[in-house]
């Protein structure tokens, strides 16, 4: 006997068989002529990362895919690898320099600051590379990049110095988005809105020339004042025509300002005259463009004034914006304050306020680059699921805006230009020059910035395959299949992706993009530190496997919508694991000393008993329906097909209703029969779980080779996917079994409805008037006795109510098959007092179906109570409905 610990326990298997499949290298595939290939990468962790429920839900979806590819015969690579994360990672090796007593980056200068990264890297990097493992994650460790290593750096500068020579990368000065706390400049993307209750602050700019007389200029940002070059107005604003030959005074600071006149003006906005700042702000910049106006910066790069705002030099920009207040108010200047909502850029790491600063800065051409990859989608190469992220995607796209690239920090790929200290010359170049190109001078200097992230990270699909090199692996893999991503990062990498696949490759990087949902509390809460309200996936793995956990967050997200998470939603998998090994360990028992399992049934189907047919009957719908739904990129709905199969007709079903024949004295030909379906069932039910729950299924999976003397694969991950065999499909049998399920589901009914002991047995009488489904049910009849609990049975074509006992009755219907189950309960229970029992039952759902429907009508709840929760309460009112019904009937049928 193949044995099986009496409960399962995921810490004495998950480790043992990882490292199994490592050693084997199970997942390091070879590129195979004529073969076909299946890849995914990895949305790569940043390496300061640690492993949080949007990382268990994203990789067990990808580990599904590449696990379902790889058993379905496909070369399936998934390449792993971590994100240098410049501007995070520089965050965190900073405090810790600072909480280690240690010198600031500034005191330890950049190359040992940059020492100091890499130390870090070595010794933390690997920690959610660790913990994938631990999730079941079967990716090629052996292909494992990282952002910055030398590949991916060249392919960097390959990029880089392409784009620049096309004309597609330049430098110039424009309104960026800064970050004072991070000191760097942030792409669009990296700077998102939020809405924030600020003030409109009303001031007077007094006319020069003209003692009492004023324009009122209303802005959310006063301190930017300081660096006004003009004050502008809409040049169909009729109320301020004479004021276009004036000259007006900006407060404090005494400086003269042009009246101009520009169509971006909105006249409704405040008293329809507007402060420029061409330094301080986007749309003022390109103003001020057009009219030619100075360019005053007012701030230091961490946010304070400079010598240019005067008296304030040294404030920071918010101390600076309260005493500028002050002073207006006391020089009776400022008219009037007044709440204001507004949408206010920050920083995508710190959450700082993010400052609208002009800034000399390397940015990327984008229209050009967009236009392939519009085209990729819409005609129709590469697809997004859910749909409605096309429409997202391509509205983006089609507006988009250049990409600023340089970053000012120092972790990170330094940008590949360098500039002669000589005579000026600007050298862009694939490899550090030791000379100028132009004047043959050997002092060369660096440009100090590096680039974004996310320029490396858009070349992830191709440089991880050896771009630029033409390896064999990038000709076999690329372009990959899917990629499967959450949706705050479609416009940082996955349209950047596409543009740079378009661009480099001359094709796009994947045919289709899966968008998950994001994960939240049962609340709708977004998890996040500062709230408390984090699950931590590696304290669930410790508790009940990964297994589990994969199994749970699959089983309740719904394609491509948020999940909603609870610690007691992982019962769900703990509950699934258990019963799938309760139901191992039973099979094993039976199939004790039996070797005559095989692989391939090789039996006729249609020459099997009942019970046997209609397993296969349902095993061959459940393959049917779980590929479909994988193909559709509907994991839950995967899931769901799996846990109804393994939970409702294996084990609930099948394994009952085969037990008389298998606790049978002696052998028959049925009892062989039956452990060869048994046996081939659980294998192919294995398989089926197996991308969803790896580990459980490759323990049970090496035991159950063990019933059988042909040659297994080395693990369950390569073993042949099952496919739906269509000499399987036997709708006779599954009608009768349905129809026999129903009747002892009714007697099970009666039995609880009227409190009657498991241990006295029923007499049952089944009506069925088609006699080819008599003979089957007869046929089976051991079988309904023992699931029924009855000493009597009867199958009949009709029945007549005895006057005689007390009988009641539920009509059955099962496809085309119509019929009754009849049992006597007569002198098993008192009438009357079943009755009062009875309605009490009654009252009782009737009082919570009451309490369900009115907290259904409240429109509080309904608008603010997450989606799972209202359809959760939906379906305890259609429950309620269905056990009401019962309740009456059975009260009725008792006169």
């Amino acid at each position: 006997m193949q044995e099986l610990s009496k409960t399962y326990s995921p810490k004495d298997i998950e480790g043992k068989w990882y490292a199994a499949w490592e050693k084997n290298k199970l997942f390091t595939p070879k590129p195979e002529e004529n073969a076909k290939p299946y890849t995914i990468v990895i949305p790569p962790p940043n390496v300061t990362g640690i492993l949080h429920m949007g990382h268990a839900l994203n990789n067990t979806i990808q580990d599904i895919l590449i696990r379902w590819h790889r058993m379905k015969g496909d070369i399936s690579l998934w390449i792993p690898g971590t994100d240098h994360a410049g501007i995070a990672t520089q965050n965190v090796v900073e405090r810790r320099l600072a909480k280690d007593g240690k010198k600031t980056r500034d005191d330890l200068g950049r190359e040992r600051f940059i020492k100091e990264v890499w130390a870090w890297k070595e010794e933390h990097g690997s920690t959610i590379v660790k913990q994938l493992r631990r999730l079941g994650a079967s990716c090629d460790w052996t292909r494992e990049r990282f952002t910055m290593d030398s590949g991916l750096s060249n392919a960097v500068r390959e990029a880089f110095v392409r784009l620049y020579e096309k004309g597609l990368i330049y430098r110039g000065s424009y309104i960026i988005n800064w970050c004072p706390r991070c000191k760097t400049a942030l792409s669009d993307e990296e700077a998102p809105h939020k809405d924030l209750e600020g003030m409109l602050y009303y001031i007077k700019y007094p006319i020069k020339g003209k003692k009492g007389e004023h324009v009122t200029v209303a802005t959310t940002r006063p301190e930017t004042m300081l660096g006004d070059t003009a004050v502008a107005v809409n040049p169909h604003d009729k109320r301020y025509r004479s004021l276009l030959k004036e000259k007006v005074i900006l407060p404090l600071i005494e400086r003269e300002l042009s009246v101009i006149e520009d169509a971006w003006v909105d006249p409704e906005f405040g008293s329809g005259v507007v402060k420029i700042t061409p330094a301080h702000d986007p749309n003022d910049f390109e103003i001020g463009k057009r009219h030619k106006l100075a360019e005053i910066n007012i701030l230091t790069p961490d946010g304070r004034v400079n010598e240019n705002g005067k008296q304030y030099k040294g404030l920071d920009r918010f101390e600076a914006r309260k005493k500028i207040v002050e002073d207006l108010k006391e020089q009776g200047l400022l008219v009037k304050v007044v709440s204001h909502l507004h949408a206010v850029g920050h920083c995508y790491r710190c959450h700082t306020v993010v400052e609208p600063y002009l800034s000399e800065q390397w940015f990327v051409r984008m229209k050009p680059l967009a236009e392939p990859a519009v085209k990729a989608v819409k005609d129709g190469r590469l697809k997004f699921y859910p749909d409605r992220w096309t429409k997202v995607y391509l509205n983006w796209m089609e507006n988009i805006r250049d990409w600023c690239i340089s970053r000012q920090i120092w972790w990170g790929h330094q940008i590949p230009v360098w500039y002669c200290k000589n005579c000026g010359e600007i050298i862009v170049s694939r490899t550090t020059p030791s000379e100028c190109k132009k004047c043959g001078s050997k002092a060369l200097k660096q440009d100090e910035d590096v680039l974004d992230t996310w320029f490396s990270s858009w070349l992830w699909p191709f440089s991880t395959l050896g771009w630029p090199e033409k390896t064999e692996d990038l000709a076999y893999f690329y372009p990959t299949s899917d990629l499967v991503t959450a949706p705050e990062i479609i416009f940082f990498w996955v349209a950047r992706m596409i543009m740079a696949g378009c661009e480099f490759m001359g094709d796009i990087p994947f045919r289709a993009v899966y968008i998950h949902g994001t994960v939240r509390t049962d609340t709708g809460q977004k998890m996040s530190k500062s709230l408390g309200n984090i699950i931590d996936p590696l304290e669930i793995i410790d508790k009940i496997g990964a297994d589990a956990l994969r199994f749970s967050i699959i089983l309740i997200t719904a394609t491509g919508q948020d999940v909603f998470l609870s610690q007691q939603k992982f019962d769900l998998g703990r509950n699934f694991t258990n019963k799938i090994w309760n139901a191992a360990r039973f099979s094993f028992t039976q199939l004790e000393g039996f070797k005559e399992g095989s692989w391939e049934l090789g039996m006729d189907p249609s020459k099997l008993s009942l019970v046997n047919r209609w397993i296969l009957d349902r095993l061959y719908q459940a393959v049917r329906a779980v590929e479909k739904s994988l193909g559709q990129y509907r994991f839950n709905e995967a899931a769901n097909e799996i846990y109804r199969f393994v939970w409702g007709n294996f084990c609930d079903w099948y394994l009952e209703l085969i037990k008389p024949v298998l606790y049978a004295e002696g052998d028959s030909k049925t009892k062989t029969e039956t452990k060869k379906v048994l046996f081939f069932v659980l294998d192919k039910t294995l398989r089926l779980l197996h991308p969803l729950m790896p580990f459980i299924t490759e323990e049970i999976w090496q035991l159950l080779a063990g019933y059988t003397a042909e040659k297994p694969e080395a693990s369950i991950s390569l073993a042949t996917w099952p496919y739906p065999e269509e000499n399987f499909r036997n709708e006779s049998a599954d009608t009768t079994v349905s129809f026999i399920q129903q009747a002892v589901a009714g007697i099970r009914d009666y039995r609880a409805g009227l409190n009657i002991p498991l241990q006295k047995l029923l007499g049952a009488v089944l009506v069925v008037s088609d006699e080819p489904a008599r003979k089957e049910i007869n046929s089976a009849r051991n079988d309904f006795m023992q699931l029924g609990r009855l000493e009597k049975l009867e199958v009949v074509p009709s029945f007549a109510r005895p006057r005689e006992g007390q009988w009641v009755s539920r009509p059955l219907v099962a496809g085309s098959l119509k019929g009754e189950v009849w049992i006597d309960v007569g002198g098993l229970v008192d009438i009357e007092e079943a009755r009062k029992r009875l309605r009490a039952k009654i009252q009782e759902k009737r009082s919570i179906k009451e309490m369900v429907e009115k907290k259904l009508k409240n429109r509080s709840f309904l608008e603010n109570a997450p989606a799972d929760v209202i359809e959760e309460d939906r379906a305890k009112l259609e429950n309620i409905d269905w056990e009401l019904d019962r309740l009456l009937d059975l009260h009725n049928q008792l006169s």
